[in-house]
């Protein structure tokens, strides 16, 4: 994603994420089994997958500080993921003992069905019904595009968009 010039030469380039993990190696296959992630660099102790999310292991000394500052459960970031399939994801993730759950599956006002929990290392993940998903679900109902965007709070060319992606 390329920002605007910001007022110089150069252009600013958002590269990716990157989130502290205990131990890369459960992460990955976390990340990789449950979302289906694929990996793109693999430096040991930092991986980067090709969604822009990365991992690091030993994060304190990445970023300088004292491994008491690295926080778990910190509940100021959460990673947000969209699935066509919500309710085999559903069934996916109860197969995965450990999981840590944020309340319960929940339906936000503008229709999309939602659930959070934290990854193993206490960052809060959301996995949602797609948006477009969502907007198909109303007009297979019978909504117009005029209800959806209001039910939605969202312009019809907005969701003309998101059903066009």
């Amino acid at each position: 994603m390329k920002l605007l010039d910001n007022g110089g030469n150069s252009e600013m380039k958002y590269s990716c994420t990157v989130i502290s993990v205990s131990d890369i190696n459960k992460a990955r296959k976390f990340y990789e089994d449950l979302f289906g992630l694929e990996l793109y660099q693999d430096y040991g102790i930092n991986i980067s997958f090709t969604c822009g999310l990365s991992l690091q292991q030993e994060f304190d000394w990445l970023v300088n500080l004292p491994k008491d500052k690295i926080l778990k459960e910190s509940n100021n970031i959460e990673l947000c993921f969209e699935e066509e399939k919500f309710d085999d994801f559903l069934k996916k993730l109860e197969q995965y003992e450990n999981i840590k759950y944020l309340g319960n599956i929940i339906e936000h006002s503008w229709g999309q069905r939602v659930v959070r929990f934290y990854d193993l290392d206490g960052h809060i993940i959301e996995v949602g019904e797609s948006m477009k998903k969502v907007i198909n679900r109303f007009l297979v109902e019978g909504w117009s595009m005029e209800k959806i965007s209001k039910k939605m709070d969202a312009s019809v060319s907005d969701l003309e968009k998101l059903l066009n992606s």
